[in-house]
């Protein structure tokens, strides 16, 4: 896939809208952790070394096409340390812009039109400016105003930040480096049908685990206790296993969990194999065993994909345990070049930054979502509509 990048284009003197993936954890109006916005700057810094007026479009949360100031981006321009523009649709700021400015747009969902991707709203948000880029790879599976609908109208371009990843993520589906073991994990089955059969076609292994692996046992007559599982997926798992069966791809599924009788973070915590599970018993993470084959498999592989947490990684350090053991291993391996490592998913991604072992993964994608519709093979329309034909 070659697309349009911002390399080699003249952007001084131009006013460029920037589409960048703000949608960053804050609690009491600070953000607890700025990785997107950071992943962000290597384009904006670009840019405004190159001469460009930019505009940053972004949203936060999903306030629904309404104002509600609850999900406004004023603690991300205070992080920045840039205006914030109050309406994005609002131009008046343009005129007094020099060549290298820099302001961020209040939410774009502030709008139905954004979401709904309005012909007339993409006008309006496009209206005044020369150029867009588009560098928020995490929203570009939806067809919405800031993705699609402008870069219908301006000349489009793909930021440093999104041609990354797919750069990355492209190498990792064409031409792996083997053994591949990707593990999912994750709530529900029925939201991964797509990506669990991508991955095993691709994979030599294929580790599902979290309520993921519980929903696999239960269609295989495990017992889940008190569990969040989805009983209706059953034949839909078996289908998965066999899917994989055919295509030469081993499933490793949990072998014993973590259990408790409440479902706190303060929990007392037992380890029980699946064969002990008792009907009042709550699965919450992997147990030992799993988590040591599962670490065993990890040394074992040459690239790892990884989306999805086997537990409550939040939740430390009594239900972390299996989680953390991913990451920390994922990231030894790594360190030592043993291996290639592509972690996706934002409570993933969280699970590393509190490991402090975020740095050693090869590739760390800001993508949820867009990571596994692109590993699943379909067409992300933000990225489509950039592809240099």
């Amino acid at each position: 896939m070659k697309l349009r990048t911002i390399e080699n284009i003249d952007v001084r003197g131009k006013y460029v809208l920037l589409r960048d993936d703000f949608n960053v954890q804050i609690v009491d109006g600070k953000i607890t952790d700025a990785f997107r916005i950071e992943q962000s700057m290597e384009t904006i810094k670009a840019l405004r070394a190159s001469g460009a007026r930019i505009a940053i479009c972004a949203h936060l949360g999903r306030p629904k096409g309404t104002r509600n100031m609850e999900f406004t981006l004023a603690p991300v321009a205070e992080y920045m340390k840039v205006p914030l523009i109050p309406d994005c649709l609002d131009k008046d700021f343009m005129k007094n812009m020099q060549d290298g400015d820099l302001v961020l747009l209040e939410n774009v969902r502030f709008y139905a039109g954004e979401e709904a991707n309005d012909p007339d709203f993409s006008k309006k948000l496009a209206e005044g400016f020369d150029i867009f880029v588009n560098d928020a790879f995490a929203v570009s599976h939806r067809a919405h105003a800031s993705t699609v609908g402008v870069a219908e109208i301006l000349p489009s371009y793909a930021g440093k930040l999104l041609a990354s990843e797919i750069e990355h993520l492209s190498a990792v589906m064409e031409n792996p480096k083997r053994p591949l073991l990707s593990i999912v994990a994750g709530s529900k089955v029925s939201t991964k049908i797509g990506v669990l059969k991508a991955l095993a076609r691709l994979s030599d292994k294929l580790i599902i685990g979290g309520a993921l692996g519980t929903t696999f046992n239960y269609a295989l007559g495990g017992k889940v206790g008190n569990s969040l599982y989805e009983a209706d997926q059953k034949d839909t798992a078996l289908e998965i296993l066999n899917y994989a069966k055919e295509n030469n791809c081993e499933v490793l599924l949990p072998l014993d969990k973590g259990v408790a009788k409440e479902f706190t973070a303060t929990a007392e915590r037992t380890n029980k194999d699946f064969t002990e599970i008792e009907d009042d018993d709550i699965i919450i993470d992997a147990g030992v065993a799993t988590t040591e084959r599962d670490t065993a498999a990890i040394r074992d592989a040459a690239t790892v994909i990884w989306n999805g947490t086997v537990g409550m990684a939040e939740w430390q350090p009594t239900w972390s345990y299996g989680s953390f053991a991913i990451a920390e291993t994922i990231a030894e391996q790594t360190r030592a070049g043993k291996l290639e490592s592509i972690v996706g998913g934002g409570d993933t991604v969280a699970a590393l930054t509190a490991c402090g072992v975020k740095d050693d993964i090869t590739y760390v994608s800001t993508g949820g979502g867009a990571f596994l519709e692109f590993i699943e093979g379909r067409t992300l329309p933000g990225i489509a509509i950039l592809e240099d034909k």
